[in-house]
């Protein structure tokens, strides 16, 4: 049989009805459940071609559904076979109500419960029980016992950050999480988030591509104690050195039988991130499960004053990378001469490959001229790199890891003349960009409470985009943090001091255009004026790149918006000129002039 897309459906569908199931569920995470996963555990891309970082497959008898989010529904279109699989929205799966939609009564499905978080599985096996429908647990992923060919596991060496990136000793952290159990009544807290325990032992990784860490569960003790259970071969020899005798490590394939024999405790776990069979492991009648927020996530999230330097730090290197790479790019393409999407992201890696502190990129580089950027998580990598071609615009949104800091911008480029409409949908945008980044709101507020700031411009106009407005940051971690969030749903945690988060507000139209532009911001307390009644925060600019004066209209700018804009541009002239040559100085110049 050809390993073909459609042999791997059947595959599977023959392993279904050995088991007898009338559907199966493939996800796009892994065991870690992370939105970025290694080449081995892409189980979704293996099966369908799909590429992208959110989506979920459900495999029946006759029919294969794909259900992925609005950032991906033009992506889904161009990559997957709709011959082969259906296409859906990805909130119809997570309202649990797809099973009574396509399914019968008395069906048996299929679910690999390593890959599903505990807070979904405990939802939809609820709904299954409602409806007649029953959850088969396997014992082997099905996509693992057909996949032919499966790559290989990274075994890259951790490492250990210094101190004098990292400012607060693993033992300070272990010591603040632990008194978080205590006051809570909490005998261990179990840690699955992967960049939650890199922080905490202040180790970093190579296990995934653009995410500096590695696969490993700890368990914390009210005590202070930790167990960390992951390949030991990955572990620096003088690791023990580097930790008291509180710490130690154990080999990945004893956390099962560790989890199955804990009695008599409370353990508090996050429902969101750890895997539903961690907690199947841990259900007994001596054992209390507590419901909460990773421990570590908000500590992680407020970043300490060692952090925030280093994160003003690398913001001011990546900025002069980005605007040598702009200065280049108006010069070839001002000459007229074009290259291809693959051609230009290299370009601007090689300008952050200058810097000593530069570690990867943070995430794969979105490289879209034309109507790519109309797909806003567009990978070149995945197709043929299109060419630049005069009299379009040229989206980017990059980021870099620093062993000081992390880095994520987008911006949107014109290319010799564009349109009216193109400068009128980037206007928009900006104004978005510009009211939220100039608010001050009071504290306790969520990234839910202030997201419509970014959209109310485009609402008014009949547009919208099908993305968060931001997203949280790490520090020489995840570029996608959690569990802060700029977005229409509510992730229930507030915004608080010392939070790196993005503002982002875009637009794309479907064949055409795609417009977005992003800076990463610190939050911080704003100063109190006289007769203030509530304490307020703000937001502190930490990317200094300059927005394309080609695609801003000024009459459709405020007074306000218009001295936010010189405002910005001057802080980046004054912060990047002095780390840029004299050709891009001049070109920093122009490109920062005051409206």
């Amino acid at each position: 049989m050809k390993n073909t897309y459609s042999s791997r459906l059947q595959a599977v569908r023959n392993k279904m009805a050995k088991l007898n199931l009338d559907a199966f569920i493939v996800p796009h995470e892994d065991q870690y459940l992370l939105e970025e996963v290694a080449e081995y555990n892409n189980r979704l891309k293996w099966l369908s071609g799909f590429t992208g970082t959110a989506g979920v497959v459900v495999i029946l008898k006759n029919r294969a559904i794909m259900f992925v989010d609005g950032r991906y529904q033009v992506q889904v279109a161009e990559q997957v076979n709709n011959a082969l699989f259906e296409f859906e929205c990805l909130s119809t799966f997570s309202s649990n109500d797809w099973a009574d939609k396509l399914l019968p009564s008395e069906v048996l499905i299929g679910v690999d419960c390593k890959l599903h978080a505990f807070s979904w599985y405990k939802k939809f096996t609820q709904a299954l029980s409602k409806s007649g429908k029953y959850c088969l647990a396997v014992e082997e992923n099905l996509i693992d016992l057909c996949w032919i060919e499966r790559p290989s596991k990274n075994i890259k060496p951790i490492t250990f950050l210094q101190e004098k990136y990292h400012g607060k000793s693993s033992k300070l952290k272990i010591k603040q999480v632990a008194q978080r159990l205590k006051s809570n009544n909490v005998n261990n807290a179990i840690i699955t988030n992967l960049d939650s325990i890199c922080w905490l032992l202040n180790l970093r990784g190579r296990d995934i591509p653009c995410l500096p860490v590695f696969y490993a569960t700890a368990i914390i003790s009210e005590n202070s104690e930790v167990l960390c259970f992951l390949d030991l071969k990955k572990l620096p020899k003088d690791i023990t050195i580097q930790f008291e005798p509180s710490v130690s490590f154990r080999c990945e394939s004893e956390l099962d039988s560790y989890l199955a024999a804990i009695s008599s405790e409370r353990i508090q776990i996050d429902p969101e991130t750890i895997n539903a069979a961690m907690v199947n492991l841990l259900i007994k009648d001596d054992v209390e499960i507590i419901e909460n927020l990773d421990p570590v996530s908000l500590l992680k999230s407020e970043k300490n004053a060692v952090e925030i330097a280093g994160f003003k730090n690398c913001h001011l290197r990546d900025g002069s990378a980005v605007v040598a790479f702009l200065a280049w790019l108006e010069q070839t393409t001002s000459a007229l001469v074009f290259y291809d999407e693959k051609v230009l992201s290299d370009r601007l890696e090689s300008m952050r490959l200058k810097d000593s502190l530069y570690q990867e990129a943070s995430f794969e580089t979105v490289s879209a001229v034309g109507s790519n950027a109309a797909m806003c998580h567009y990978n070149h990598k995945d197709t043929t790199p299109a060419l630049m071609t005069n009299n379009s615009v040229y989206l980017f949104d990059s980021g870099g890891h620093y062993l000081d800091g992390t880095t994520d911008v987008t911006r949107t480029v014109a290319i010799g003349q564009v349109t009216n409409e193109q400068i009128k949908m980037a206007t928009l945008v900006l104004k978005g960009h510009i009211a939220l980044a100039t608010l001050k709101f009071p504290q306790g507020t969520t990234g839910q409470h202030i997201d419509a700031l970014a959209r109310q411009h485009l609402w008014q106009h009949g547009y919208d985009y099908a993305h968060g407005t931001g997203h949280g940051v790490g520090h020489y971690l995840n570029v996608h943090e959690g569990p802060q969030r700029i977005a229409k749903f509510n992730s229930g945690v507030a915004l608080a001091a010392g939070m790196v988060v993005s503002i982002e507000p875009g637009y794309y139209r479907e064949g055409e255009f795609g417009i977005r532009h992003e800076n990463l911001y610190m939050i911080k307390e704003s100063e109190m004026p006289v007769g203030a009644e509530v304490k307020t925060l703000q937001f502190e600019v930490l990317t200094h790149v300059p927005f394309d004066r080609k695609l801003i209209d000024k009459t459709m700018l405020s007074e306000q918006e218009i001295n936010w804009l010189n405002q910005y541009h001057h802080r980046v002239y004054h912060h990047i000129a002095s780390l840029s040559n004299e050709t891009n100085k001049a070109w920093l110049a122009k490109a920062t002039m005051p409206f």
